[in-house]
């Protein structure tokens, strides 16, 4: 039997094509019938081609939220006909690196929708999605708590809380976000989480500058003009924290001009070059960096009732729903920034 899903053919080239049924191949696997799949600049990288390895006919997504309709004999959290949600990669959660709450670093995870020289995972892109260590990496949807802010939890609104707590935020300093696409806009709310008073957010699409406004920030585009502000912000020294989403060699050396002395650089864009600023850069400004694959999962306990209670508004970057058929369509208005596209999902 087959289903359909959005499959990576080539950079630039997606494809609504017919692939074969997921199956339960291991006693702790799920099957999930997706609801509703995201879109995620992730999914850009090898989109662009800026990252390669993937396989053509790969199935693409690792944010969903759906139905269970399968599960191995093992598997003892979910049932068949429970809506869950699931980070972007699987977790055991018994390992002892899951254990310490590094759940994207599960020493039998994998990413959903990357498939190299044969071995990985399709993604949740499609009708239908295998999880394997289904108990480790499922969470039951709680009643009020909607889709999209599930599918956010999963990836985007945890990403974006990773990287403020990353950022060693003082509510009295200087935070910049660097990239106001979904996540930086939820890393706004982030750094609000933690205290931050004083917030600038750099982009070139006017659009998300608005939208970063509107969230409290001071928004400017990159260049001469954001640099000066965030020193006079930041009394003549800088920035005391830097939030960057883009995962550019330019984002990262704004990052870098921007930042204060002894302040910490949180890098959450997926750099696929080099460092845009050298060894000895980083030593002159005594800059702590850190960086590192979002433990969604664990971030999924953490700020679930938080969000059900305090922030159901993480929605807002949901800006774009298309039929998973139109994904043609779709990735081309999301890679481009058409439309005011933030986020953009797919309806099953």
């Amino acid at each position: 039997m087959s289903m359909h899903g959005v499959c990576f053919r080539a950079p630039g080239e997606v494809a609504w094509a017919a692939v074969p049924d997921p199956r339960l191949t291991q006693d702790d696997d799920a099957i999930v019938a997706v609801e509703v799949a995201g879109l995620c600049g992730s999914d850009l990288h090898p989109y662009f081609g800026r990252e390669t390895g993937l396989d053509a006919g790969t199935v693409l997504g690792h944010e969903f939220v759906g139905l269970v309709l399968q599960v191995g004999p093992a598997v003892r959290t979910v049932r068949p006909g429970d809506r869950v949600y699931a980070p972007f990669s699987t977790s055991c959660g018994e390992c002892r690196t899951c254990l310490s709450g590094l759940t994207s670093r599960c020493e039998r995870g994998q990413l959903f929708g990357w498939i190299s020289n044969g071995v990985g995972l399709h993604g949740g892109q499609a009708e239908r999605v295998r999880v394997p260590l289904a108990d480790g990496t499922l969470k039951r949807v709680p009643e009020g708590l909607s889709p999209e802010a599930a599918l956010l939890l999963g990836d985007n609104f945890s990403t974006a809380c990773y990287c403020a707590d990353l950022a060693d935020i003082r509510p009295e300093g200087v935070t910049v976000v660097i990239g106001a696409g979904a996540v930086g806009l939820l890393g706004i709310l982030a750094a609000r989480r933690h205290g931050a008073a004083t917030i600038v957010a750099i982009d070139p699409v006017p659009e998300r500058r608005a939208r970063a406004t509107a969230l409290g920030a001071r928004a400017f585009e990159p260049g001469l003009e954001a640099v000066e502000a965030v020193y006079t912000l930041g009394g003549g020294r800088g920035a005391d924290s830097v939030m960057e989403f883009v995962g550019l060699p330019a984002a990262q050396r704004l990052a870098w001009q921007v930042l204060r002395p002894g302040g910490v650089m949180a890098v959450i864009g997926c750099h696929s070059s080099g460092f845009a600023f050298t060894p000895s850069e980083a030593y002159d400004k005594n800059l702590t960096y850190r960086t590192g694959r979002c433990p969604a999962r664990h971030y999924m306990d953490q700020l679930t009732e938080q969000v059900m209670r305090e922030l159901p508004n993480i929605t807002q970057v949901v800006t774009h729903r298309f039929a998973p058929s139109d994904c043609v369509r779709a990735y081309d208005i999301f890679a481009n920034q058409r439309e005011g596209c933030l986020k953009a999902v797919f309806d099953f």
